[in-house]
């Protein structure tokens, strides 16, 4: 005659086996998925930190040409005055001397090359000098669109993970509102 106690038993030690093996299952199921989750935010914020940085020297370049037109109305020069039609690069220099008051620099605007900006891995300040290459390239294009009004574009590009390429383009109007 079998025990019924021992039998009750029996099963029961298979089901405890089967239900740890359900919760093992369910637990790293959800481990995986915070994990999963984890690796794809980190990957994701490389990418928006290469946006940030595209669009802050897009931004730059907008207002580098904006200190050029007012720097040309402070001391007096033409309007429109180094502000051809055309695509540059944007060498500036943000230094103050004598020969170059307010930080006026008449060669910033340089003819577009395609050379990659680069970034000095101390300062962390990006230009063409910078020791550390970057993916970004920016083209600085002027339009007079009328005598009295200019149309300057920022396009920053550059080649995102997994290769894709990437392009910001900002676009401002600048007119001749003084007399």
């Amino acid at each position: 005659m079998t025990n019924p106690f021992l039998s009750t038993m029996r099963m029961r030690r298979g089901q405890v086996i089967i239900e740890a093996m359900i919760a093992l299952g369910v637990l790293t199921i959800g481990f995986l998925g915070v994990v999963t989750l984890l690796s794809r935010s980190l990957s994701l914020n490389r990418v928006v930190a290469d946006d940030y940085a595209a669009t802050y020297l897009a931004a730059e370049g907008i207002e580098v040409v904006k200190n050029l037109i007012d720097a040309n109305t402070i001391q007096g020069r033409p309007w429109g005055t180094d502000l051809s039609d055309g695509d540059y690069e944007l060498e500036y220099d943000t230094t103050f001397s004598a020969s170059a008051p307010l930080g006026y620099n008449p060669n910033a605007l340089v003819a577009y090359v395609g050379r990659a900006i680069r970034v000095d891995p101390a300062t962390k300040i990006y230009s063409y000098r910078g020791s550390s290459p970057t993916s970004f390239t920016r083209r600085i294009r002027i339009a007079n669109v009328t005598a009295d009004e200019v149309q300057v574009n920022a396009i920053v590009r550059w080649t995102a993970r997994g290769g894709a390429n990437s392009e910001i383009n900002l676009e401002d109007h600048f007119f001749r509102w003084r007399p």
